[in-house]
Formats: C-alpha cells, sequence, structure tokens
C-alpha cells in the first residue's frame, strides 16, 4: 500500500477537519441538497456514506472522506457529498432518503455499512438501478452486486502477525492468546488468515512459513486461545487483560496478537496500571513477550518508536502493527469516479497489508 507524506497527511487533515466543522458534510439524517456548495456537474452526485466522524479509525476515515469529496467537487465532472451516521437504522434512512428522490442525477452511492443489517438498504440500491462501492465492512450476500469491494486485507493482518511471530522465534504449538474485534466477518478473516499462515496455506509478504515453523491443525485447536468480542473497545481489552492475568499461570504466554491497535493499548494500558499484581507482572515480562495490534493508531506507532510506555516496552520481546489505514475510503470514492469514467475497476479490491515494526515506524504516518 503507498504511503502518503507526513506534510500531506497533516495539511490534508487540517482542512478536511476544517471542511467538517463547518458544514462540509451533513449531519447523520438530514443530507444536504444536491450540489449544495458546488455548482451543478453533467456527470451527477455522488453520496459517500461513512460512520460519523467521532474519534479513532472511524473518525479518520470522515475526514479522509470529505478530503475526497472536496477534491472531486473541485474536480467539477461530478458533485459529491459526504453524510455520515451514528447507527445502521439512521444509515438506512439515508439510504432510502436518497432512493426516494428523483434518481436522475444519482451517479453512485458509497457506503461503509454500519454492520450487517444495511444489507436490506444495499439492496435497495441495487433494486434501483444504482451503482456503489462498499468500504471496509463487506457484506457476502450482496457483495457481487457492487461496481467494487473496497478493503483492507483482513486475511493478511492475521498473516502479518503470525509472521512477526515466527520471525521472532515462535515454535509450533507455542501458547497464543488472541482479542478479537467483534463477531463480523472482519474478525473471523483475521483470526483465519493467522491460523492460516501458520499452516502453510497463505502467505504473507510473498512467503509462506518455513516448513520446521508449520503448525498442524491439532497444535492450532490446543495451543491458541480466542477472547470473544472485545468490540473494539480498549477498555473493555485492558478489564479482559487484567482479568485473565488474575491467573498468573496464564503469565507464561509470550505472543498475544490484538486484531486492532486499540485493543493493544489496552493491554499495555492494563501492565500500566494496579489491576495486574506485582507477581504476575513480573511473570509477565519473564517470557519477555511480543504483542501485534493493526490499523495505524498514532498513538500505538508513538509505542512502537519507543517514545512512549518505555518502561513496559523494555520488558518485552516487541511491538508491531499491521497496517490498516482509514485512506482506503479515498480509494473506494476513486472507484466509483473510475467507474462512472467507463473505467475498469476491480469488485474485489483488497489492499495489501504491511507490518509496522520499530525498524520502520519512521516510514508511517498514523490517526489520531
Amino acid at each position: 500500500m503507498s504511503n502518503i507524506s507526513r506534510r500531506t497527511f497533516l495539511a490534508g487533515s487540517s482542512a478536511s477537519l476544517l471542511a467538517v466543522f463547518l458544514g462540509g458534510c451533513t449531519g447523520s439524517n438530514e443530507p444536504a441538497a444536491e450540489g449544495e456548495g458546488t455548482e451543478a456537474a453533467a456527470g451527477g452526485h455522488i453520496y459517500v456514506l461513512t460512520a460519523s466522524p467521532d474519534h479513532g479509525w472511524t473518525g479518520q476515515v470522515g475526514v479522509f472522506a470529505q478530503e475526497k469529496v472536496d477534491e472531486v467537487n473541485e474536480a467539477g465532472v461530478y458533485t459529491a457529498e459526504l453524510q455520515t451516521a451514528g447507527a445502521a437504522a439512521d444509515q438506512i434512512a439515508q439510504v432510502e432518503d436518497i432512493l426516494a428522490g428523483d434518481l436522475s442525477g444519482v451517479a453512485g452511492i458509497v457506503i461503509q455499512p454500519l454492520d450487517d443489517t444495511v444489507q436490506s438498504a444495499i439492496q435497495q440500491i441495487v433494486d434501483a438501478g444504482v451503482a456503489y462501492v462498499a468500504f471496509d465492512r463487506i457484506i457476502e450476500a450482496v457483495q457481487d452486486s457492487a461496481v467494487a469491494n473496497v478493503k483492507g486485507d483482513n486475511s493478511g493482518i492475521g498473516a502479518g502477525s503470525a509472521a512477526y511471530f515466527v520471525e521472532n522465534g515462535m515454535k509450533p504449538g507455542d501458547a497464543v492468546y488472541i482479542y478479537q474485534g467483534d463477531t463480523s466477518s472482519v474478525t473471523t478473516l483475521r483470526d483465519n488468515g493467522f491460523t492460516d499462515y501458520l499452516l502453510g496455506n497463505l502467505e504473507f509478504d510473498g512467503a509462506t512459513v518455513p516448513e520446521d515453523a508449520k503448525w498442524t491443525q491439532e497444535q492450532i485447536d490446543s495451543a491458541i486461545t480466542k477472547s470473544g468480542a472485545m468490540n473494539w473497545s480498549r477498555s473493555d481489552t485492558k478489564a479482559a487483560f487484567e482479568a485473565l492475568l488474575g491467573d498468573e499461570a496464564n503469565a507464561s504466554i509470550k505472543w498475544w496478537y490484538a486484531e486492532d491497535d486499540e485493543l493493544a493499548m489496552g493491554i499495555l494500558e492494563a501492565l500500566n496500571g494496579g489491576g495486574i499484581s506485582d507477581s504476575a507482572k513480573e511473570a509477565f515480562y519473564a517470557t519477555k513477550p511480543f504483542i501485534t495490534g493493526c490499523g495505524g493508531l498514532q498513538e500505538y506507532y508513538d509505542v512502537i518508536s519507543g517514545e512512549s510506555y518505555t518502561d513496559i516496552t523494555a520488558n518485552l520481546g516487541g511491538v508491531m502493527s499491521t497496517t490498516y489505514s482509514p485512506s482506503m475510503i479515498q480509494t473506494a470514492i476513486q472507484d466509483m469516479v473510475d467507474h462512472l469514467d467507463g473505467k475498469e475497476v476491480p469488485q474485489d479490491h483488497v489492499i495489501a497489508c504491511e507490518n509496522v515494526t520499530a525498524e520502520n515506524v519512521a516510514d508511517y504516518v498514523g490517526f489520531e
């Protein structure tokens, strides 16, 4: 995946945030008038529907989406607008409002479904004959009707963490603990990518697991423990990790795969707090454990680069994050523009991920 420069990111993000607060994007249930703030364009109007830009990864999706919407409007071929929603019901209502109007000027819809219940609204888009691009959460039942399904490589995130562990000495049958995100297909893919790499069924960065590091299915089943849904929550992970280390036998686990940077930060906050006994922490640090996350949270990048949580990381074997940039929303919008321009776009548009370690973290820009 190509990287943007820190200067471009900061300038673009600042401008986009200003546009958001000055009314560049609409509220959750009040669509802006078509072409509002722009002259009508012959190519038609593109609606971009994302989660409310409240904080973290989803918040940065909104920033990048607004930046790309502004770019489309400036180009003048199409008009575009960003609408955000805090709940699936609101997003469904947005779609229904769009489809209830005059569709002659609607060029297409780019949508980040808030959950799988949005399937009904996407089916309405299909039935209305409107082109759409799905982003991030891909709903299997309707994915074949999309112009493009744009997503990060969720399987690759799991494979990247497994590869990192193997590179740092993990042996077949070593105990592994996985902090899972939720109950969606995203988590399933991140789970399966991890185990598929260890089984030798999936590559990462062009290579499969070395033959002497390959796991059997029996080892997968016996040595890997999954947390259940942490709801992408730092606080839930912190509490779960504290409870887990309440049994000091779990402190001997060396390999910790968190399926999001927020979850990895929950582990670090637990280690930094008083909810774990000193003896459990001592036993935990004795293994020189490794922790991985994914997403690109700048706060976690600061940990990786050695700028924060240094008292903790000094006792760890390593910390790593796999990329899953919110800037991918711009690729989704561009896919819609390219489709409307008559260009061919990949329907299954998977954006490769990369491992971010202390050695290369300076090359990446995180989100706040």
